[in-house]
């Protein structure tokens, strides 16, 4: 099972003291368009990984749960292989902005930068909107910065079967933790992009601090069995922990 599997990772580190009794909402709207078959494994992990740790969760793909009023109750968002438009109303934007405006975390994880492709704010606000990925295929990730708390049980370069996702948009606040290394990734369009734009390696996961709130994301996370992989398991755990305010790293 999901939590025999990442017990060990979730006893290390930091503990559930710093984020027990925190509450997180994990939301999963898709609009139009493309809708993956991964959504209840993402959130089962993702439950799972909380329970283990103290915090509450609710999961939904309903986008009236944003209100002022509803989202004064919760810590942080994750949208969890969201897509498209999240949101219905300008009202339901303006909460959702509010939110990170107030200080709170903010997680993405996979196609959750495809949400909202016509909102700058939110390209923004997530670090920057997905292009398009070549096919799900073997390819190296480069650890960037193997001292946050995301990352840190990370070799030096991992080698991972995923969508290598592009984006563009990029905010230049983010800080990046994990890199695709585009040497290994086979794709007939590369040369137009991302061409020679980031050299030999392009930004798969980040953080950064925005508007007041803190965002963490994840390229990562396709297909359902990677919903049960340690490594994995282990870089959401730290994403959660790092959008809930702590900061140091599992090594420590």
């Amino acid at each position: 099972m999901l939590l025999s599997i990442a017990a060990c990772c979730l006893s290390c580190g930091t503990g559930q003291d710093p984020v027990a009794g925190k509450k997180i909402l994990i939301y999963t709207r898709n609009g139009s368009g493309y809708v993956h078959d991964n959504i209840q494994a993402s959130v089962e992990a993702l439950e799972e990984i909380c329970t283990g740790l103290g915090i509450e969760t609710h999961a939904t793909d309903t986008p009236v749960v944003f209100s002022s009023e509803n989202l004064a109750g919760y810590d942080a968002i994750i949208f969890s292989n969201a897509n498209n438009e999240a949101f219905t109303s300008q009202d339901q934007r303006e909460a959702f902005q509010e939110f990170i405006r107030s200080g709170r975390g903010y997680g993405s994880i996979h196609s959750s930068s495809a949400s909202e492709r016509d909102w700058p704010w939110f390209w923004a606000m997530t670090g920057g909107l997905f292009l398009r990925h070549p096919p799900l295929q073997e390819f190296d990730i480069r650890v960037v910065d193997r001292r946050h708390i995301s990352t840190a049980h990370l070799p030096a370069v991992w080698k991972w079967e995923d969508e290598p996702y592009y984006h563009h948009h990029f905010n230049p606040d983010i800080h990046v933790l994990l890199a695709a290394d585009l040497r290994t990734i086979e794709d007939e369009q590369k040369d137009r992009y991302p061409g020679t734009t980031f050299g030999d390696y392009l930004p798969l996961s980040w953080y950064h601090h925005w508007e007041g709130g803190r965002q963490w994301y994840t390229a990562l996370g396709h297909k359902i069995e990677y919903y049960r992989d340690p490594l994995f398991l282990e870089h959401l755990r730290g994403g959660i922990l790092w959008i809930l305010g702590v900061e140091e790293t599992a090594n420590n």
